[in-house]
């Protein structure tokens, strides 16, 4: 019976119900504005998923989102597939940096495929910062949102 990968205890941090409030800026996401989110964040049966049930409001309008962060031990890679109500599809890998969980993906903007840079840092063992920068080319990031999560109840 395969087990779950020891460098899944990192994602314990994520468990529980969280608060999030970020500033969209003005650009290729839309015209800026404040996010708000909740997240519902409990471990799937069997240990080697988390799985995360958002709800927002952002100034495109309000929706849902269901992801799923794990590990490949193969790549040495955490993973993060999100999936929500307008449609959007997310797949990620990171790694953690200290205390900053780093995430890299790409995204679909109008006609053109962007990279993605999603930075989590741990404040404290109730909240952290988080970051979201895109890029055309892979050199220059532009921030496109920036934020603070923070834990309301420890338990999904």
């Amino acid at each position: 019976m395969t087990r779950p990968s020891p460098e899944l205890r990192k994602l314990d941090y994520f468990v529980g119900v969280w608060h999030s409030e970020g500033e969209l800026k003005p650009g290729p996401l839309g015209p800026g504005g404040k996010l708000i989110m909740t997240e519902h964040n409990e471990w799937m049966d069997g240990g080697f998923f988390l799985v995360l049930r958002s709800e927002f409001t952002s100034p495109l309008g309000s929706g849902s989102g269901t992801a799923y962060m794990g590990y490949d031990a193969g790549r040495k890679l955490y993973t993060y597939d999100e999936f929500n109500s307008t449609g959007e599809a997310q797949h990620s890998v990171g790694t953690f940096d200290g205390d900053s969980l780093m995430w890299g993906g790409e995204q679909h903007l109008a006609d053109k495929v962007a990279k993605t840079r999603f930075v989590m840092n741990m404040l404290s063992p109730d909240a952290y910062a988080f970051s979201f920068c895109v890029s055309q080319d892979g050199n220059d990031w532009n921030t496109v949102m920036e934020g603070k999560a923070t834990r309301l109840i420890t338990s999904g």
